[in-house]
Formats: C-alpha cells, sequence, structure tokens
C-alpha cells in the first residue's frame, strides 16, 4: 500500500521549490542570443584599495588646532583636515608611500603652497631609477598634479596626482597624493604654517 503524502509535506515541497525558483529570477529569465531576455548586468567591482575610512576627532592628535591641523593616517590612507576654528573638518582618501622604509611619520607643517608645481625625482629616487627624467613641468604629466603643499621635510609634500588609480594604494615615493580636486580644496584651507602630522 504506497502512503499517500501529508498536506503538511505536500505544502513544505511547494515552499521549497517556490522560494528556490524565486531566488534567482535572472537565471531563469536570462536566454542567450534573445534580446528581450539579456543577461543580468554584472556587479559593480567592489573598491578595496581603502582599508579604513572613518571620520576622526582632532583631540587625541593635536593640542590645539591653531593655523589649522592636518592629520595623515598612513594605515588607513586616509587624510583629515580641521580649520583652525574647527568650524571646517574635511576627510579625504590618499596615496601613501609605497614601504615603511620611504614613510616618514611624525610632526611637521605646510611651509610653502605651490600652484602647478614642477617635479624632480630626489637624489635616491634618480638612485633606484636612473631612466627618470631629471625635471618634469607643470602639467598633465607631473607626478605632484595640480597643487603641492611642502612640508617642512625635505622632499616630503601632500600634493595631487593625475593618475587617480594611485588614491587608496601604497604607490608614493614618501609623499601624500590626493585626487586633484581633493587637493585644491585642501589648498585653499589649509596655509602656511598648518599643522601635519603623519601617523
Amino acid at each position: 500500500m504506497v502512503k499517500k503524502p501529508s498536506v503538511q509535506a505536500t505544502r513544505r515541497t511547494f515552499l521549497i521549490g517556490a522560494a528556490s525558483t524565486l531566488g534567482a529570477p535572472a537565471l531563469a529569465q536570462f536566454i542567450p542570443n534573445d534580446p528581450t531576455r539579456p543577461a543580468p548586468a554584472p556587479e559593480a567591482p567592489v573598491r578595496r584599495n581603502i582599508s579604513s575610512f572613518r571620520a576622526l576627532s582632532w583631540q587625541p592628535y593635536f593640542s590645539n588646532t591653531r593655523n589649522g591641523a592636518i592629520l595623515v593616517d598612513t594605515v588607513s590612507r586616509a587624510l583629515h583636515y580641521w580649520s583652525e576654528d574647527q568650524s571646517i573638518y574635511k576627510l579625504y582618501p590618499s596615496s601613501v608611500p609605497l614601504t615603511d622604509e620611504l614613510t616618514r611619520r611624525g610632526r611637521t607643517s605646510v611651509i610653502r603652497k605651490v600652484v602647478g608645481p614642477s617635479w624632480s625625482p630626489t637624489p635616491s629616487m634618480k638612485k633606484r631609477n636612473p631612466e627618470w627624467p631629471d625635471y618634469i613641468p607643470p602639467g598633465p604629466d607631473n607626478p605632484l598634479g595640480t597643487h603641492a603643499l611642502y612640508l617642512s621635510w625635505q622632499y616630503y609634500r601632500i600634493h595631487g596626482t593625475h593618475d587617480t588609480r594611485k588614491i587608496g594604494r601604497r604607490s608614493s615615493n614618501g609623499c601624500i597624493g590626493l585626487y586633484n580636486e581633493h587637493i585644491s580644496e585642501l589648498f585653499e584651507f589649509a596655509k602656511v604654517g598648518t599643522q601635519v602630522l603623519l601617523i
């Protein structure tokens, strides 16, 4: 004698089947070479080059915000700016040095501001890359982008870049890079004497 399935078992089977059908509608609807049923659009790639990106308070890093304050977090690859009166706070993704050997940490300050900077490799860069040119004038091929904030440490800058792939990555020879639109904005906020801390 064949046992008939119970109403409850039949309902459970139906629900499982319906759920699995609803769970993959795009696959069920796609028919190759049928323009009315195209393949599902690929998902947007997830950016994984910025390890952490969150707002911070200035108090753990500075005793005051006189002349404004810039914090560069080389781990999270982010630059934080606070105006002197603390009415402006900005957070920008940045590029950071390729290696710890190229990374300088500590306190410095902005000593010069340049629109349309020129670029020359440092002696150590030239030693590592003898094929590099000795000088690049301002323009789209310049590694310093559209604006640069020169720091009291020789050869160190916070600057823009025309190569946007570098932002959020370990990609520089020591400097901190920002998107050109971000360095342009920071350039307006920062002044000669703005405090800078790299951690």
